[in-house]
């Protein structure tokens, strides 16, 4: 059975030469926020979701930052992040200030936030 990150790989024989992005290995944690957006408020939320794109390029540790359309009135956001002070940076930014002043007024319920560990990544080299 593989034990290394190496064998690991190595078990995938169809893996394209040079098509594994080692770079990936600087992604270790990510955050997965559900939100639900109240009857009505679907298009400020995706305004919101929108508008947070620029403050999350201003932030070094925060690798991928995706605003998501999950269902008609269900989104989400997921980052990721080379590891936990990144996360942490990003949990005390601009964009998580602005999302939870913004919860009440936009949401149905508070955003649900879910810490990850990422196992397994490819980004653009």
């Amino acid at each position: 059975m593989p034990r290394t990150r190496e064998e690991i790989i190595g078990a995938f024989p169809s893996a394209p030469a040079g098509g594994i992005n080692m770079e990936a290995g600087m992604v270790k944690k990510a955050l997965f926020v559900r939100l639900e957006a109240k009857p009505g408020k679907e298009q400020e939320v995706e305004s919101f979701l929108m508008g947070g794109l620029p403050l999350v390029e201003q932030e070094p540790a925060t690798i991928a930052w995706f605003g998501l359309k999950i269902a008609p009135s269900v989104y989400g956001i997921f980052d990721a992040f080379p590891d936990d002070a990144g996360r942490q940076a990003h949990l005390a930014g601009k964009v998580a200030e602005a999302l939870m002043a913004k919860a009440a007024d936009l949401f149905a319920s508070p955003p649900e936030i879910m810490n990850l560990d990422v196992l397994a990544a490819k980004l653009p080299s």
